[in-house]
């Protein structure tokens, strides 16, 4: 008798919801869900972004993929995407929590950064836990509690290698600045990341009685054609001396959602190249 070892990697039919579905990693998500015959359902803020994305999808495979504009940290917003997903597909399986507020680290000379954490605004920091913790929550709440009356499920939380360790703010230095002109990553995506770490470990707890498993990805840097000087630097401070290629988390995105993880809660997969040895 045969195994079945990688059918356990398929997931044909179940819907999954993908929070920031428009943005670059969103979509690779999604193409992971269609690689294994599941069906991604893209949520942005940026509604025309989202359908743009699910046409495109849907044409490169062959298969309807809805977008949807949702402001996630609005719980009425994410009530109405839920109702849409419901009425649509009468059913929810997966939820990735992906989206998130990351603006680049930029300096302006002769004037100090925004994000340097002296003279953070308010706001930004606001937004940023709204939108890569609050919206965690609100989705998680929505989707999750449908999972929950249907026995089953599984919540992603796409952290980062920076919610386990600090910003190494040395590759963001610039030549020549004083230290209150350097740019720096700022704070609240970080704790952002980090606390979605821990919304990761209370919710696989508190849901594991009614079938969900909840597991976070906490992924390195991918390459997007970012300054030479800057990934020099950032390369660095990696054992396998470079950034991940876009797609190479596809897979590993698959096993989190999938039966191939079907003994695994609670758990950070990290994948940064060997970052968070060092």
């Amino acid at each position: 008798m045969t195994g079945d070892t990688l059918g356990k990697f398929r997931i044909d039919g179940r819907v999954a919801v993908v929070t920031g579905g428009a943005g670059f990693l969103g979509v690779q998500h999604a193409e992971a869900i269609l690689d294994a015959g599941g069906v991604p359902v893209l949520l942005d803020l940026d509604g025309r972004g989202a359908a743009r994305r699910a046409r495109e999808l849907s044409l490169r495979y062959g298969k309807e993929v809805p977008g949807i504009a949702a402001d996630i940290t609005k719980k009425e917003s994410v009530a109405a995407a839920c109702r849409k997903v419901l009425d649509t597909h009468g059913r929810v399986d997966i939820l990735i929590n992906n989206a998130a507020r990351d603006p680049k680290v930029t300096g302006d000379p002769g004037e100090p950064p925004w994000s340097r954490f002296e003279g953070l605004p308010e706001a930004e920091w606001r937004s940023d836990l709204e939108v890569g913790l609050t919206g965690a929550f609100l989705c998680s709440q929505a989707f999750g509690q449908v999972m929950a009356e249907a026995g089953k499920g599984v919540i992603l939380n796409i952290a980062s290698d920076l919610g386990l360790i600090a910003p190494d703010q040395r590759i963001y230095r610039r030549e020549g600045l004083p230290e209150e002109l350097q740019p720096v990553k700022p704070a609240p995506y970080s704790v952002a990341k980090h606390g979605l770490i821990g919304l990761t470990r209370y919710l696989a707890t508190y849901w594991a009685p009614r079938g969900i498993r909840v597991n976070a990805l906490c992924p390195g840097g991918v390459y997007r054609d970012q300054p030479a000087e800057f990934v020099e630097k950032l390369t660095n401070l990696i054992p396998l001396g470079r950034m991940a290629e876009p797609g190479e988390y596809k897979p590993a995105v698959l096993f989190l959602v999938s039966d191939a993880s079907s003994y695994m809660t609670g758990s950070l997969l990290v994948i940064d190249g060997g970052r968070t040895c060092w």
